[in-house]
């Protein structure tokens, strides 16, 4: 494991992100690293995949500016780097919620520990949110959590103020978790802004709870938005979800291979084989098809990939 893999966020004034992305650019000029980082005029979200000495390094000279002095990396070993390429970009909205949140409104933040002891004494007025989105909680959970259908961020605000209309606001005690925690900061202020009064949510996401507590309360793995796609929270992860075609358990991810379509779907092997790694029939027979490539875990789609095609439309 020669290689750090680095998820973090921190939300502080920045007057020229523009400005930011230059300096990240240079910083990480001849370094053996790879990222997807996120800056705007909110702050800062970044995942970062680096040689440990080029990883350390990058948390140093962050942290070296007095706006970035309390950024909390969260820190993954793995064998190689898990990013395509480097990617940082400006961004208007660090979390894509299409209107404006009031941060000081955010939930209690609870530490893994406590979290752990909330989930073990919380009762019938308690309800625990997983607030990602449908394809990532398909493979991994906290046990009795609501799993809301939603295939975006946007999604949320109607959501919430749909549950209002289903649970009492003053009473019900709201726990919401998610990968990393940035999602919860601002989904934690709308609940309080449609009115929810005790909202609590968990700090630094599953990625710090699992590095805490490992895998206590929690089912399955952790979808992650880069080539490890599955993290085990613990050396004893169950496989909970199944294939997308057939009944049998799986947690490996692929795009469609049908470039029109390209959902991201869980398959099976033997189904990944018939279909040619697409995710129907359908696809398998569509015009514009990426080669399959036979692999235990194959990697997500990448864009710069060029392939030659049949008959394009």
């Amino acid at each position: 494991m020669n290689y750090y893999v680095l998820a973090y966020y921190h939300f502080v004034p920045i007057n020229d992100p523009a400005i930011e992305v230059t300096a990240h650019h240079s910083f990480f000029e001849g370094r053996d690293l790879t990222c997807r980082i996120y800056i705007s005029h909110e702050g800062i979200n970044g995942q970062l995949s680096a040689s440990i000495a080029d990883a350390e390094a990058y948390m140093q000279w962050l942290k070296s500016d007095e706006r970035f002095k309390d950024v909390e990396f969260k820190i993954h070993s793995y064998h190689e780097n898990v990013f395509p390429k480097v990617c940082v970009k400006v961004r208007e909205q660090l979390v894509a919620m299409d209107e404006p949140i009031d941060l000081s409104l955010t939930g209690d933040h609870l530490s893994p520990e406590q979290w752990e002891q909330m989930l073990e004494e919380k009762d019938e007025d308690t309800l625990l949110i997983d607030v990602r989105n449908d394809y990532e909680w398909k493979v991994g959970h906290f046990e009795g959590a609501e799993l809301p259908t939603l295939e975006q961020f946007r999604e949320f605000p109607k959501y919430a103020r749909d549950l209002k209309d289903k649970k009492d606001p003053e009473k019900t005690k709201v726990m919401m978790y998610c990968t990393g925690g940035i999602r919860c900061e601002l989904y934690s202020a709308l609940l309080k802004k449609v009115g929810f009064k005790n909202v609590f949510q968990l700090e630094g996401g599953v990625i710090k709870y699992g590095l805490k507590e490992g895998s206590k309360h929690w089912k399955g793995k952790l979808f992650v938005f880069d080539d490890r796609m599955a993290v085990p929270l613990s050396d004893s992860a169950e496989t909970i979800s199944t294939c997308h075609q057939c009944p049998t358990l799986s947690d490996v991810y692929y795009n469609c291979a049908n470039v029109d379509c390209n959902e991201l779907f869980t398959c099976c092997p033997t189904c990944a084989d018939k279909l040619q790694g697409c995710c129907s029939t359908a696809c398998q027979h569509a015009p514009r098809r990426r080669p399959y490539e036979k692999t235990d875990r194959p990697k997500p789609f990448r864009k710069s990939h060029h392939y030659e095609y049949g008959e394009k439309r």
